[in-house]
């Protein structure tokens, strides 16, 4: 399978434990990119491996400790809790550098998740690019998609919005959105991260008020020509 999948790009998610980092590296590996899960440590990493062979066995990822897979990703995705986010990044800035960071870090504060929260800096993202500096190409995505829904075999009605400082990278943020099933729409600069990183409280309110199981975004207004 490896082997099938050699003219794409490597992608290492950190954190990669959680439904988001799984439903996204199944997806993405369908699509012909090799995958690296990230952890903590390696056995954490491992684990996580063989939870996802058990979920999906046609998924091949390698397990590593998270320095590993971000100097081995050519494309690293960060999924951890946001009390985690800038401790993981720190430990992987160096392996960074030249590369697209794809941040998927909602800034939920327990018990008041369904209440906007932003960080000081205005978002996560944000955050996330003034600890990385101009070496590292921050792009924010998926913070409004019902992460579980990304591990079963459905269409998933969510759009995307992708923000970022660089046009290129958010362009290749954007092929990796449509690779795993959904539209991606440029949202801008990382500032306007803090627009997705809000919504996702909404969403959980929604939610919440009209016994929905996973509120999503649409854009509309496109023309059909």
């Amino acid at each position: 399978m490896l082997g099938d999948q050699a003219d794409k790009e490597t992608i290492a998610i950190l954190g990669g434990t959680g439904d988001l980092g799984t439903g996204l590296a199944i997806h993405w590996s369908k699509a012909g990119y090799r995958m690296i899960i990230g952890s903590r440590t390696l056995p954490k990493a491992e684990k996580a491996v063989a939870d996802l062979q058990e979920i999906s066995p046609d998924t091949p990822a390698l397990p590593m400790e998270n320095a590993a897979a971000a100097a081995a990703g050519d494309i690293v995705v960060l999924t951890v809790p946001a009390a985690h986010q800038l401790s993981t990044l720190a430990g992987v800035k160096q392996a960074l550098a030249g590369k697209i960071l794809i941040d998927v870090t909602v800034p939920l504060t327990p018990p008041k998740v369904g209440t906007v929260q932003l960080p000081p800096e205005g978002s996560a993202g944000k955050r996330a690019q003034d600890l990385l500096g101009d070496e590292v190409m921050v792009v924010t995505a998926f913070q409004n998609v019902a992460a579980h829904l990304l591990k079963e075999d459905v269409r998933i009605e969510c759009d995307v919005l992708v923000a970022g400082n660089k046009k290129a990278a958010r362009d290749k943020v954007m092929q990796l959105v449509q690779a795993a099933g959904m539209t991606g729409w440029h949202a801008g600069p990382i500032e306007n991260s803090a627009a997705a990183e809000a919504l996702t409280s909404i969403l959980i309110q929604i939610n919440r008020r009209h016994d929905i199981s996973h509120s999503g975004i649409k854009i509309v207004g496109q023309s059909d020509h």
